[in-house]
């Protein structure tokens, strides 16, 4: 289930260079890369919620992701404004 979120929530970075640099704990940490991307990951419990914003466009977006048992529910804006969400479970996503 780890990799399902992070897979999901890398994929609303467009471009994540191997200069990528992050810093911090495992219940917070605050990464930017060469691109001007900027965003943070909290975890509080079964909960990791990401921001981020690009200092070059302006854009910014969101993830919110919370897992109970074998079931995580993503939800978050994409870098346009769009909501969306889905559901994963047993590593399957809809």
């Amino acid at each position: 289930m780890k990799l399902a979120i992070a897979s999901v929530a890398l994929s609303l970075i467009t471009v994540v260079p191997a200069s990528a640099a992050c810093f911090g704990s495992s219940a917070f940490s605050t990464c930017n890369d060469s691109s001007g991307n900027h965003y943070t990951i909290q975890r509080f419990g079964n909960t990791t919620t990401m921001r981020g914003n690009n200092y070059n466009t302006g854009s910014s977006w969101s993830q919110r992701s919370t897992t109970f048992g074998n079931t995580t529910r993503h939800t978050g804006y994409d870098s346009d404004g769009n909501s969306w969400s889905t559901t994963c479970w047993n590593g399957r996503c809809r």
